[in-house]
């Protein structure tokens, strides 16, 4: 899929942290949780539902795969995934490494299905519950195959991530934060910083240095480790790119840098900067895959909060400001399923992960990851001379 190598080694380091996370703690999260009843004993018992059905995409082809399967694996739940359809050597991969550490027959399979089958999966009364990384479209199929099954579901799907810079923001720490969290993936990542929301008192100077940052990168192969700038996924991912580019530049935008296919082999995009793209316009809702940022003006840190929530994604939002007690009274006011202050949108084994809105529902990571699909088990201790 055109990952950076020095990104797809970072990917398969925070894999492998995944499992490790979940090795390390993931009996104390299943431990009983003991209750307190007028009479007797009580108690929670985590206990796995059986077959559970992954839906995973191509963007980070390993990680994606591990935050499903790591926990579920831990629960006792036995895994099927279903893999992007133009990633399937590392569904292989994957599959294989569980092979010759040992994983009995059927713990973790891998299936070379067509998108189109997950449905009939999820009509099996052997598969228990679901979950779908990927695009809207394709949640809203899968929910609404498991919802007539009566199955659980677990949703993450795109974001349009705001990245609000106040007055107070140090600039060139900033800046620098800008840039890894819309070039991470090559822009291709559902946290990936996406609307940059920077008031007044700070435009001039952010955008100035912002475009100077996401200038003159090494465009080339991905597997060089020089490269900055790598391919998108696939050509029709390009050519998607440049449609929301041109009409957002029809809608008013101003190119402050890129705009354009690089002329070379690939499905290369220019580092592309826009600004004056004015909120309610139907391509301020949309999500830009790839390496296009889009600088939004706000006055003060109201009209930035209430931008920042007028968006049908609710996954992530970033606030930058040297006071942090601000930054907690905005996070409060954000509708979305993560606020990170003084950093992009990011992920870690011991955070959890999801979003609210068109973003989907439910959370993978940290100990709320491992709670999903468990059957909390109430078991109940009654003394023989309890009254009837």
């Amino acid at each position: 899929m055109g990952k950076l190598i020095a990104e797809s080694a970072g990917e398969i380091e925070l894999s492998a942290a995944i499992f490790d996370y979940y090795a390390e703690h993931g009996e104390r999260f299943l431990a009983d949780a003991p209750l307190k009843p007028e009479r007797g004993e009580a108690m929670v018992r985590h206990s796995p539902l059986g077959v559970v059905l992954g839906v995973e995409p191509w963007n980070f082809p390993f990680y994606q795969v591990a935050r499903f399967a790591a926990p579920n694996i831990m629960i006792g739940n036995v895994v099927l995934l279903k893999h992007a359809s133009n990633v399937p050597q590392c569904a292989i991969a994957i599959e294989d490494i569980f092979r010759k550490a040992g994983a009995p027959a059927g713990l973790y399979t891998n299936l070379l299905i067509p998108g189109g089958h997950i449905s009939a999966l999820l009509d099996d009364p052997r598969v228990r519950a679901a979950s779908l990384t990927g695009s809207e479209e394709a949640g809203k199929s899968l929910a609404s195959a498991a919802g007539k099954n009566t199955k659980k579901s677990v949703l993450e799907l795109g974001g349009n991530d705001a990245f609000i810079v106040l007055e107070d923001a140090d600039i060139e720490k900033t800046v620098e934060w800008a840039y890894m969290g819309r070039m991470n993936n090559t822009g291709q990542c559902c946290v990936a910083s996406k609307r940059f929301i920077v008031v007044d008192a700070v435009l001039a100077e952010f955008t100035k240095k912002f475009v100077a940052r996401m200038s003159n990168l090494k465009v080339g192969d991905p597997q060089d480790k020089a490269t900055q700038l790598g391919p998108l996924s696939s050509e029709a991912a390009a050519v998607h790119l440049m449609k929301q580019v041109e009409q957002a530049v029809k809608d008013g935008a101003t190119v402050l840098l890129g705009g354009k296919r690089i002329d070379r082999m690939g499905a290369f995009v220019e580092a592309t900067v826009l600004t004056d793209l004015k909120p309610g316009l139907p391509i301020s809702y949309e999500e830009m895959f790839g390496p296009v940022a889009v600088i939004y003006r706000v006055k003060d840190e109201q009209e930035a909060i209430a931008l920042a929530n007028d968006s049908p994604f609710g996954l992530g939002c970033s606030v930058f400001t040297r006071d942090i007690a601000r930054g907690k009274r905005i996070a409060d006011q954000i509708d979305a399923g993560m606020v990170f202050i003084n950093h992009p949108t990011w992920t870690a084994p011991e955070l959890p992960f999801g979003g609210v809105k068109g973003s989907g529902y439910g959370r993978e990571l940290s100990a709320l990851g491992i709670e999903e699909f468990v059957n909390k088990k109430l078991i109940r201790v009654s003394a023989l001379n309890d009254p009837m």
